[in-house]
């Protein structure tokens, strides 16, 4: 497994050469800092930490400035761990960039889906809500029945039923590398990603 950290910065369309239409998401990955090796020795499992988006200094806790300070780096908002990392011969301090993909490459993409806030079962789970037949004229948008009055007189666990929607941990895999532009560090993904502008992410090839 190789793997950066990056950021969306949104999403427009590219022209192959034979003038189709490609839909891209853009992520300006790295340049990304090895912040810790660990160790089975030492930490009980192999990883590779890297780090990504420098902090404002003031912004950093004691603990986490000496941590960045440890591997001669600057401070980074963006902190995670890569297990089985293949890249050999890196250190604390080491920088990766979008040089370690090519075009054409296929990548799997980790992010944190887009906030919703409370919705309805409608909107969360696609629910097509009552008739507005026989009076009833305030169900188009009801879940309709949760529960049986007689047997077992109770709401099931993991009924679907209106709440928070949005915020959660999603990959999506099998991205195609469309292009490399290795001066800018962006790199162009055919398709939609999980997030929002400016949301982090992870790229990871297997």
């Amino acid at each position: 497994m190789i793997g950066l950290l990056g950021k969306k910065t949104g999403m427009t369309r590219i022209f192959d050469t034979s003038g189709n239409i490609i839909p891209v998401s853009i992520i300006e990955a790295g340049p990304c800092f090895v912040a810790q090796i660990k160790t089975k020795d030492k930490d009980g499992y192999d990883a590779v930490q890297l780090s990504f988006d420098d902090k404002r200094l003031k912004s950093v806790n004691k603990p986490l400035k000496g941590h960045f300070d440890k591997a001669k780096i600057a401070p980074k908002k963006f902190l995670t761990e890569f297990r089985n990392y293949e890249i050999k011969d890196l250190n604390a301090g080491s920088e990766l960039g979008v040089d370690i993909f090519q075009e054409g490459d296929r990548i799997d993409i980790q992010g944190v889906t887009k906030g919703k806030g409370f919705q309805g079962v409608v909107k969360r789970h696609g629910f097509s809500g009552g008739a507005k037949t026989h009076g009833q004229s305030d169900r188009q948008r009801a879940p309709g029945s949760i529960g049986s009055s007689s047997y077992p007189s109770r709401v099931f666990k993991g009924q679907k039923m209106a709440g928070r929607m949005g915020g959660d941990n999603l990959t999506i895999r099998n991205l195609k590398i469309i292009k490399v532009e290795k001066e800018a560090n962006l790199i162009y993904l055919k398709g939609a990603i999980p997030g929002h502008i400016n949301g982090y992410v992870k790229l990871i090839k297997k």
